[in-house]
């Protein structure tokens, strides 16, 4: 029997060494598939010298920038056509009336061009900084959950065009999961800095939906001028609130740097530490919007040599919290590869 009981033993160490085993191996295989961005076999140099280099605000720009050109689409039409219906690569139908359109306040006749962004996932809003921060009645600003953003502009040889009638939109809602009778439409301005914020949509829109309401597998928006619009509502988390402060490696700020939080379990939104305290180096929400005990993801992104240098931090938010980047949370990673990170976080 005292056989038996150790051969027992021995087996009972061995099934929690191997499930021990197995954790660990899991965990590895978690970093190396978020760390891939910075490996040096994609002709990424992530030496000390990138990962502790201090981008220019020009660079940092230049890439959110070119972020946002990749993902524009290009259309032309005639004005005389009148109304076009127009087919995205992801299925929206844009629909625009050529009769509508005018240049310096008098009708088009001939070739119209248009640019057309959408966007669906939190990668894309982080690289081309199109974050989904709303407005509040006092002036705060906290986390929007999309149905999607979309830029829409017309012009003619070069000259930006506007519209005396609305644009409509057919937006699948299987890209954002499902129809959600909440949403609401919203503008986007985008301030000094470049940096957007998105404003409700002031209007007795279709079905009193603020211009969007969903009918079957779609939302159906309709925009009153060219520009940025989203299909959007708030977040909403009943615990208690707190601000939250980030402390990022020096040389950086809100010209060269920014701070987002990802909302584990939320897909179709992304939050920014929007403002900056040069005194104390710190980003902050100084709103107080932010949940009690939430888990979340928070992510520091700049650029380096073209690329984007990241970081990216598990947190549970606590009262008053402070999130710490250092130099050695450091990675990079092709605009590809960020996106791939940033849409894979829970």
């Amino acid at each position: 029997m005292k056989t038996t009981n150790q051969f027992q033993e021995h087996s009972n160490n061995f099934k929690n060494m191997s499930n021990h085993l197995k954790h660990i191996l899991g965990t590895l295989l978690i970093t190396a598939l978020l760390l891939t961005g910075c490996s040096k076999s994609e002709g990424i140099d992530d030496d000390c010298d990138d990962l502790c280099s201090v981008a220019t605000a020009e660079a940092f720009d230049g890439i959110k920038e070119k972020a946002l050109e990749e993902m524009t689409q290009k259309f032309q039409f005639k004005a005389e056509d009148g109304a076009v219906t127009l087919t995205s690569k992801k299925g929206v139908k844009i629909t625009i009336n050529g009769n509508c359109l005018t240049k310096n306040g008098n009708a088009v006749t001939g070739n119209v061009d248009l640019e057309y962004v959408e966007i669906f996932n939190k990668g894309n809003m982080l690289t081309t900084n199109k974050p989904t921060m709303g407005l509040m009645p006092n002036g705060d600003k906290a986390l929007l959950l999309t149905g999607g953003e979309f830029f829409l502009e017309a012009s003619q040889n070069g000259v930006a065009l506007a519209t005396n009638c609305e644009l409509q939109l057919i937006i699948p809602a299987n890209l954002t999961g499902g129809t959600d009778t909440n949403m609401i439409l919203w503008n986007g301005l985008i301030d000094d800095n470049g940096d957007l914020v998105w404003e409700e949509a002031k209007r007795d829109g279709a079905n009193g939906k603020g211009g969007v309401f969903a009918e079957g597998s779609n939302y159906y928006a309709f925009i009153g001028n060219f520009g940025w619009s989203n299909v959007d509502r708030f977040y909403n988390d009943p615990r208690p609130k707190t601000t939250i402060l980030a402390a990022v490696p020096e040389g950086n700020d809100n010209k060269n740097s920014a701070v987002y939080l990802s909302y584990d379990g939320e897909t179709t939104g992304l939050a920014q530490l929007d403002t900056y305290d040069p005194a104390t180096g710190l980003f902050s929400e100084h709103y107080g919007q932010i949940p009690i005990g939430l888990e979340c993801h928070a992510i520091f992104v700049s650029e380096v040599n073209g690329n984007w240098k990241y970081a990216i931090k598990a947190v549970t938010i606590v009262a008053n919290g402070i999130i710490t980047f250092t130099t050695s949370d450091m990675a990079i990673a092709t605009e590809a590869q960020l996106t791939a990170i940033i849409n894979g976080l829970p």
